[in-house]
Parts: C-alpha cells; sequence; structure tokens
C-alpha cells in the first residue's frame, strides 16, 4: 500500500498513522513505513522534517524506492493499530521560511535581470542559490533584495495548484519541471510560477525579510548566500553581540570599527617586523658568541629552536668564518630538528653525514654537500645525536 502524502498542508503538525512496515536498514538504522505522513522527506534542495512518532524521535525522512521512510531513534513498541505524530513546527517553519524565500529571491533576479537560478542549498546554517551570470554587483544584489523585501511586504498569497503537463502551458513557468505528472505548481501570483513539491506559508508576509548575506565564484555561476525569516533576526543578534564586544575590546564605536581594525592590523605588522629585526640582531651576537670559542667544529644542543632559526644561526657563522663547521640538533619533546653546515674552506660532506644519522631517528632530510638540514622522531637524545655527528666528522 503507498503512503499517503500530505506534507503539502505545512500546517498540519500532529496525525495519526497506520504502520504499514517497521524494519531495521542495512546499515542498521530503525525505519517505518507509515499509510499517511506529513512529514517531509528531503528533495528538491529542502532537508527533511523532524519530530516524533509513537515515542521515537525522527532523525531523518527520506524516499526509498518509492516508500517514505522515517528513520527513528529505536524501535516503536506498540500493539495499536494507529500511532500519534508529531511535526517539529519551529524547524518545519524555518525551511518553509527559507523555500518561500528562495522562490521569491530566485524570481526577482530572474525578473530584474535575467539571471536563472541553478542550484538551491537549504542548510541548518547556509541558505544559497547558484545564479547563471558569471558576475553580480551590488548595485544588482541591492536592486534584488529591494524588490524581493517589497514582495514579502504586499504580503502576496502564495498558492499550490495540481497540474497535468498538458496544462503547464497555460504558466509563465521560471524554469522547466522535472516531473511529467502529478504536478504540483507554487504560484505566488504575477510574480513567479514554479514546478516544487516543498513547504511553503500561505502568504509572502509570512517569510518577514530576506537579507542577501554574501556571494562568490563558483566556476561559471555566481553562489548567493542569504537569509530569510526568523534567521534574520537571528543573524543579526549574533553580529550585533560580536560588534558589541568588538566595542568594548577596540574601544571604538561601531562606525569607527573598520578604522580601529584596520589601525590595529598596521600595528601588528610594525610589531612583526620589529620583532623580526630584535631576532635577527638577537641571533647575530649569538652567532659572534658562539664563533669566539674558536673552535673547528661547533656543536651545540637547543631546546625548542625552529629550524629556520638553526638555519639562520648556522648561515651566520659559517659566512663570518670559512674554517668553521656547524652542528646543531634542537628538540621539542618529540621531534628533532637537525642543522649541518661547513666553511668554504673545508670539503666534509654535510648532506652525507647528516644522511647517516637520519635513519637512526627515523629521519628525513635534504641539502647539498655544505649545507643540509632534517628532522626525526626522538629515539635519541640531542646529545647522543650530536655525539655521533661530531665522530661521523672526526672520521
Amino acid at each position: 500500500m503507498k503512503t499517503k502524502l500530505f506534507y503539502q498542508d505545512p500546517y498540519l503538525k500532529t496525525f495519526s498513522a497506520r504502520i504499514l512496515k517497521q524494519e531495521v536498514d542495512e546499515t542498521g538504522k530503525n525505519y517505518v513505513v507509515l499509510n499517511q505522513t506529513a512529514f517531509y522527506p528531503t528533495g528538491g534542495g529542502q532537508p527533511h522534517d523532524t519530530g516524533r512518532i509513537a515515542n521515537q524521535t525522527v532523525e531523518d525522512v527520506e524516499e526509498v524506492n518509492g516508500e517514505v521512510r522515517h528513520y527513528l531513534s529505536g524501535p516503536i513498541h506498540t500493539i495499536d493499530s494507529e500511532v500519534n505524530s508529531k511535526i517539529d513546527w519551529e524547524r518545519r517553519f524555518d525551511h518553509m521560511q527559507q523555500h518561500a524565500g528562495q522562490h521569491i529571491l530566485s524570481a526577482t533576479f530572474d525578473h530584474l535581470f535575467g539571471y536563472k537560478t541553478v542550484g538551491f542549498h537549504l542548510g541548518k546554517e547556509n541558505l544559497t542559490i547558484d545564479l547563471e551570470t558569471e558576475e553580480l554587483t551590488k548595485e544588482e544584489a541591492r536592486q534584488a533584495e529591494q524588490l524581493a523585501n517589497q514582495i514579502i511586504l504586499e504580503n502576496r498569497p502564495i498558492e499550490t495548484k495540481w497540474v497535468t503537463e498538458e496544462e503547464l502551458s497555460q504558466y509563465n513557468l521560471r524554469k522547466d519541471t522535472k516531473v511529467k505528472e502529478d504536478i504540483r505548481l507554487v504560484i505566488i501570483p504575477d510574480f513567479d510560477y514554479n514546478g516544487c513539491g516543498g513547504t511553503h506559508p500561505k502568504a509572502t508576509g509570512e517569510v518577514s525579510a530576506i537579507k542577501i548575506l554574501d556571494w562568490d565564484k563558483q566556476r561559471k555561476n555566481i553562489r548567493v548566500q542569504f537569509a530569510c525569516g526568523l534567521r534574520v533576526i537571528q543573524k543579526l543578534g549574533e553580529k550585533q553581540t560580536i560588534l558589541h564586544q568588538l566595542t568594548k575590546l577596540l574601544n571604538a564605536p561601531e562606525i569607527d570599527m573598520q578604522k580601529a581594525v584596520t589601525r590595529l592590523l598596521e600595528n601588528e605588522k610594525h610589531l612583526i617586523k620589529a620583532l623580526e629585526q630584535a631576532n635577527e640582531t638577537i641571533l647575530q651576537y649569538e652567532a659572534l658568541e658562539l664563533a669566539k670559542k674558536g673552535q673547528a667544529v661547533i656543536a651545540k644542543a637547543f631546546e625548542n629552536r625552529t629550524i629556520r632559526e638553526l638555519q639562520k644561526l648556522a648561515r651566520m657563522i659559517v659566512s663570518e668564518d670559512a674554517e668553521s663547521l656547524v652542528i646543531f640538533a634542537s628538540s621539542d619533546g618529540t621531534r628533532k630538528q637537525l642543522v649541518c653546515a661547513r666553511g668554504k674552506a673545508r670539503t666534509e660532506n654535510m648532506k652525507q653525514v647528516i644522511g647517516e644519522i637520519l635513519p637512526m631517528i627515523n629521519g628525513k632530510g635534504g641539502g647539498n654537500e655544505s649545507f643540509a638540514q632534517g628532522g626525526g622522531d626522538a629515539v635519541l637524545t640531542t646529545e647522543q645525536i650530536l655525539e655521533k655527528l661530531v665522530s661521523l666528522i672526526n672520521k
């Protein structure tokens, strides 16, 4: 027996139904098939409804092989011929607002600029349409948003009508329908005619508001992100909370927020540059101190030094003293970093030397005859690594 669908009456919040089948699918999920349902199954860019059937939570609704499966949190234990069901109205009404808002916004882009909607996604956080154009200007977005909200303010009726394929020619459809029978049109008179099986409110006024949030290029289309209804209020509240926190942190009013952030970023750039210069000076002093010891081979262990710092320090020493040879090892507790460098007057092969120690610490590295580096696991201590490297050089 086929399930009777009456989710097209979107305001129906509770209903009773008879269980036709209760099974577990191949992934181990419990589901029931009812003789009639008001739960909307995922499709047409709109997510499924949730709610309760008997004593179980409806977690997903899908149409599989022609039957509407209601996936539940667990099996239903009842001897009753019928079970009571309840739609999660907050989620349902949100989907109604977003989906109707999408129809309105898509129609405005079509009416104003001839931009067709070729994609639609309604998610928990994001709502998007893909427009068949490679560019969208701020002025076009402003005009589309303005017209969409004007249609909402006019509180035009949103009608649904079942038609045959032959009757479609009587309507100025925004896009061709995918189905050829049992065609359901969603109509905003004198504005939008569109084939759709989703849930919508009775009038555009219930959409409340539409706000375009952003857009970007997706291949040859433009993806527009927007919000409708209660989501507009929610996002306004979230952004206002963030702005309020930033005004306190930056000690600046909202109107000057951009200037305050720009000034902060500029100051950060100057501080980073000054810090880099200070670190460079410190490394130079450190290189001089190490070179002053007059050792032919300078071997030193460090803690938590980056490979970049070790490389810089080694280059400073060997560039000043052609007779020097530098071996550095640093540890951060879990990894070892190694650098081997020689001055121009020496002939040892640094790549070969470091290549002999790296397998001992499950490491990898690279370089050339005069300068090499690598890293590996903390299998050996830095002191043990230095000892082995020095012994290799003194062979």
